[in-house]
């Protein structure tokens, strides 16, 4: 089927990519302080952006933390109603040193654009808003459904604030269905919709001792280290084989369906290409008995990101910490629910305090995990757009990550999410040298155009 828009793309494709270029170059990091003007900097681009190709209402919502930018476009009468969701916020770049071009210069190497940003998740939100400019400039200012989009400024730092705009806005949010471009493809040149997510738990354990630094040689034998209760109760949560050891951790753990892990089997998946070309490490590690599909994607993981505290300077100082701390997620599969692994965990940690220190354990944030039914007709008109513009057949994985705005659509709206990315399993996201292929970034933009057509026309 020729369609206006697409045409409207291609001729379109050299400017879309320098605009995104331009957005890249916003250090919009959600996370620091200073660059909390980056972040509004951004929403200001895209709400600009949006008022220009055609949208309606566009506005930026401030939140006690980094705006939300809101736009619609609701003239396709009998039409269905997405709700196009992205964010433009960013990780830190940190380390520097290992870009091998400067973080927030976008440049071009090999058939790819390399920027903080590029895949996560700024270049795949702005294929959304460049298939609605595509549309609405090819047909006379219509669409061929409703549109409302919705994009946020701090999913890297928890999406506190649009999880309570959501649950507050349910009327003003009414969709049905939305659409997530914040997943990657399985493989390169296979059309891929995510329809499964794990849900997460972050949380601190600080552990307390004295009541302030002492000498090592004074007190040493004497007063509580921290850092060794600490890891005595880090030790304590997995097993070597990695099977994580909290009471009733796994009894809600729903395994997938026998015809969705027969269609893991038929992937292009080769464990050994993973391991030395994407973890790089001596062995692949986990619970027994899965593969590393399954253990990525269907099982639940706990895992320590960081034991900030005590002295990591050069040289020596011979103090015993007052307290220590460790930063631990966990991944959640269905028909775990966050509250309930949340209680289990801090109860378990609370049990295993060695004498002489106290354990406080803090939630920070958490997202519940996530399975979509492919018996809609949104995920049909999803796998009919990409098979005309890729050529085959779409796949359907689930992701090892999580995207807690995924829940709060279907808790809080009712609505299903076609989470439809085009990101590259080797695109460094949160990682130095970040990347997205730009031809995915075309070929995006043309696969949402011919989703939103076939929705239109269904």
């Amino acid at each position: 089927m020729s369609s206006p828009a697409i045409a409207f793309a291609h001729k379109s494709q050299e400017r879309f990519l320098e605009e995104l270029k331009a957005l890249l170059r916003i250090p919009s990091v959600s996370t620091l302080p200073e660059h909390k003007a980056d972040v509004r900097r951004a929403a200001e681009v895209l709400a600009l952006d949006l008022r220009c190709i055609g949208m309606e209402h566009v506005e930026i919502i401030d939140t006690p933390g980094h705006p939300l930018v809101y736009a619609d476009w609701l003239h396709a009468e009998g039409k269905p109603t997405c709700l196009a969701y992205g964010h433009y916020d960013v990780q830190p770049a940190d380390p520097l040193d290992e870009w091998k071009t400067p973080p927030f210069e976008p440049s071009e190497r090999d058939g790819n654009l390399y920027a903080r940003g590029a895949v996560d998740d700024k270049g795949q939100m702005y294929m959304h808003l460049k298939a609605l400019e595509s549309l609405l400039k090819s047909s006379g200012g219509k669409l061929p459904i409703n549109v409302r989009v919705l994009l946020e400024g701090e999913e890297e730092v928890g999406g506190e604030q649009i999880a309570k705009f959501v649950k507050e806005n349910p009327e003003r949010l009414k969709a049905d269905f939305a659409l997530v471009s914040d997943t990657e493809m399985f493989a390169p040149e296979l059309p891929t919709l995510c329809v499964g997510l794990r849900g997460m738990i972050y949380t601190e354990i600080e552990v307390r001792g004295a009541m302030t630094d002492l000498h090592s040689g004074m007190y040493g034998g004497a007063a509580p280290n921290p850092f060794v209760a600490l890891s005595q109760i880090i030790a304590a949560l997995k097993d070597r084989d990695g099977r994580i050891q909290i009471p009733g951790f796994y009894d809600k753990v729903k395994s997938p369906s026998d015809d969705e892990l027969q269609a893991w089997k038929r992937l292009p998946f080769d464990e050994e290409h993973y391991r030395k070309t994407e973890i790089g490490s001596p062995s692949l590690v986990g619970e027994p008995g899965f593969t590393a599909l399954e253990r990525t994607w269907a099982r639940p993981t706990l895992d320590v990101h960081g034991m900030p505290g005590g002295f990591i300077g050069a040289g020596a100082k011979t103090v015993i910490p007052a307290k220590a701390t460790a930063k631990v997620s966990m991944r959640l599969v269905p028909d775990m629910t966050a509250e309930d692994t949340f209680a289990r965990y801090k109860a378990f940690v609370e049990s295993l305090k060695p004498a002489g220190v106290t354990v406080d354990v803090r939630l920070i944030n958490r997202g519940e995990p996530m399975v979509i039914s492919t018996d809609n007709p949104y995920i049909d008109a999803a796998t009919r757009a990409m098979k005309e513009i890729w050529g085959k057949d779409t796949v359907f994985i689930r992701s090892g990550g999580s995207i807690p705005i995924v829940g709060d659509f279907h808790r809080y709206l009712n609505v299903p999410s076609v989470m439809m990315g085009f990101g590259l399993p080797d695109d460094n996201l949160h990682a130095p040298n970040e990347k997205f292929h730009i031809a995915n970034f075309y070929r995006g933009i043309d696969s949402i155009i011919r989703f939103f057509e076939e929705v239109g026309a269904a």
